[in-house]
């Protein structure tokens, strides 16, 4: 490690004067920043943690939605969003205790490791992503492998999940990490199906259109016999090949929709 500044504001608008300095870095949960630090990977000359905020805190559910503060910890969601259980089951496979008890359902959005999990449930959800200066569609927020559509200095106050008729996140598991070798999330609601896919894309989380198609007509397994996930744009590591991770795509995606009916 080495040495940097750091600075707990209380109010979002203090955490956003703050990360005005170039150097500056939000701090949520830290389960990804913290260790890229140790490696000498990232070097902020400032940490501004977000964890002080208590604005950016809590769950609540009104009208048809879910909405999560940006710095509630995975825990929190597993115990509290029970207006969304697939959501609150997903936050209860995440890691560890530990890790369940630091990161954030913001820090995990705006980091968008192509193996993280809330990625896939924003996604299948058709959330919104609420910052301090706007509301992004979650269709517009995923721009690639931790890539997202923050602008520098924009942090996450809130996302607000759509509650579905419906649903079920599936998570193939790497043992060691506990991240998705491939999460399927599958949605229903009034208007369609949505999947989305963590895990298994060089590109990062993705819906699977052509699923999302036949289940909206057709929501059962069955309706995948005929479909399959090109392995071109897949990851292959020592974990698995990119036609093991495109198989698995449809596996879990069939899992989702029995587990949700």
């Amino acid at each position: 490690m080495y040495n940097f500044d750091f600075v707990k504001p209380s109010t979002v608008e203090e955490a956003v004067a703050a990360l005005q300095d170039d150097e500056a870095q939000p701090l949520s949960g830290g389960q990804t920043l913290i260790p890229s630090m140790k490696q000498r990977l990232n070097a902020p000359g400032t940490l501004v943690s977000l964890l002080g905020i208590e604005a950016l805190k809590g769950i609540s559910s009104a009208d048809g939605v879910l909405t999560i503060g940006g710095v509630t910890n995975h825990a929190t969601v597993a115990a509290e969003a029970g207006a969304y259980p697939a959501l609150a089951a997903l936050a209860a496979q995440i890691g560890d205790p530990a890790v369940r008890n630091r990161g954030t359902i913001g820090g995990s959005l705006a980091n968008n490791d192509p193996a993280a999990c809330y990625p896939a449930a924003a996604l299948a959800s058709g959330a919104t992503i609420v910052t301090n200066s706007r509301e992004i569609a979650v269709d517009d927020f995923f721009q690639g492998m931790f890539t997202t559509d923050l602008e520098e200095g924009e942090i996450i106050t809130s996302v607000k999940f759509p509650i579905p008729e419906v649903a079920s996140y599936q998570k193939f598991e790497q043992p060691a990490s506990r991240f998705a070798l491939t999460g399927v999330f599958v949605t229903k609601y009034a208007d369609g199906v949505r999947v989305a896919i963590t895990g298994a894309s060089e590109e990062g989380v993705f819906r699977w259109a052509e699923a999302e198609e036949a289940l909206t007509a057709n929501f059962s397994a069955d309706a995948l016999a005929a479909l399959a996930v090109p392995s071109n744009a897949m990851i292959t590591d020592l974990h698995g090949t990119a036609e093991y991770r495109a198989h698995l795509c449809k596996v879990m995606t069939g899992r989702a929709v029995a587990a949700a009916h």
